[in-house]
């Protein structure tokens, strides 16, 4: 694929979501104009597609130039690669199928892409976030490792993912690849992932464990009684988070184990990652109860400077051609690295949405 960065055509992006739509315009990877921030009317349909119609009208009238398709990301459930949204929670006026491409196909005559929010935020980290990143260090380093997968996670109300193999966005046959929210729990095997790697997850610990409940809380208050910003109860708060970390732990350990890559996690709770970030490498670096190491990988987590040393370190050897003279190079250890997301998850999301729609438009 072309290098997003130095590419002048010009997307129209929308990050929606269930109280607010926010859009903007993409080129060369970047935003050109100021973003639009609007409410979403998700409960009244009619209301809701004419503030989407007006968003782009908007920002087109802020652009000097055409844009040459509009792309975003929207929830689910939905026919992507046909623009159709289904019955979704957050924006109740979506019942019974909604043809949201064609209408705007239609009404502004340039193609439309609509993708879930958790590919097109691994998509814009793996062509312009971490992948690309650690790539050029390796070969900055001398380092002949590159690589090509990428697993990116967002955390917050829910539990969101994306998947990446060199270049290309794994959306699966009905677009509903890495529906990591709904994966098996290890740690809870009655409950499904994201009932232990959610907002409401840490919320409910707290309150399960506290000395005195208090169901306002929401986890950056969580996290401020837990290092003592305000007062609370700093064991449960510590607890909700390291239990946090274990869930999510156990649910990368199974990402890794089937995709192999690099892992990059973004949204709301990263701010608290210091918190539950030790837990999930000690579920990485741990073993079944047989003794069984949980990963065949070394993980390395690159927030922490000597982690990323390490992992940025060659273990090479040379070893010999059987019957030959020739010698080869040889790493024994097989690793992985996560890494929390530099990008805001919106930003990385719109880089994604350009990408797709170029690399979508490239394909005609």
């Amino acid at each position: 694929m072309k290098d997003i960065f130095s590419d002048d055509r010009l997307v129209l992006t929308l990050d929606a979501g269930g109280t607010n739509f926010v859009f903007n315009a993409i080129q060369k990877g970047r935003s050109v104009t100021e973003s639009i921030k609007t409410p979403s009317f998700g409960h009244d349909l009619p209301k809701c597609l004419k503030t989407i119609i007006n968003g782009f009208e908007k920002v087109i009238s802020n652009l000097d130039a055409k844009p040459v398709a509009i792309s975003f990301a929207f929830p689910g459930p939905a026919d992507y690669p046909n623009g159709i949204i289904g019955d979704l929670a957050n924006l109740s006026g979506f019942r019974g199928g909604v043809a949201l491409g064609d209408m705007l196909q239609e009404y502004f005559e340039i193609p439309v892409y609509i993708q879930n929010d958790g590919d097109l935020y691994a998509y814009g980290e793996a062509l312009g976030g971490i992948l690309p990143e650690i790539n050029k260090t390796l070969t900055a380093k001398g380092i002949s490792k590159q690589y090509k997968n990428l697993i990116g996670l967002t955390l917050g109300t829910g539990f969101g993912a994306g998947l990446v193999h060199d270049g290309t966005l794994i959306t699966g046959d009905n677009s509903i690849a890495a529906e990591v929210w709904n994966i098996g729990n290890t740690i809870s095997p009655d409950k499904n992932a994201e009932e232990g790697v959610s907002t409401r997850a840490i919320i409910n610990i707290y309150n399960e464990l506290a000395s005195e409940k208090n169901g306002a809380l929401m986890p950056k208050d969580i996290f401020d009684i837990a290092t003592e910003k305000a007062k609370g109860d700093k064991e449960a708060a510590l607890q909700a988070f390291k239990t946090f970390g274990t869930h999510l732990g156990d649910a990368v350990a199974n990402l890794i184990n089937l995709f192999d890559g690099i892992v990059v996690i973004g949204g709301g709770l990263t701010g608290a990652s210091s918190l539950y970030m030790p837990e999930v490498m000690s579920v990485l670096r741990g073993t079944f109860e047989n003794k069984q190491n949980r990963l065949v990988h070394g993980a390395y987590l690159l927030d922490n400077e000597d982690e990323k040393d390490t992992f940025y370190t060659s273990g090479a050897k040379t070893i010999n051609i059987p019957f030959s003279e020739k010698t080869k190079s040889y790493d024994p250890e097989q690793k992985v690295a996560i890494a929390t997301s530099k990008l805001d998850a919106s930003d990385a999301i719109a880089m994604g949405a350009y990408a797709y729609a170029l690399n979508m438009l490239d394909k005609k």
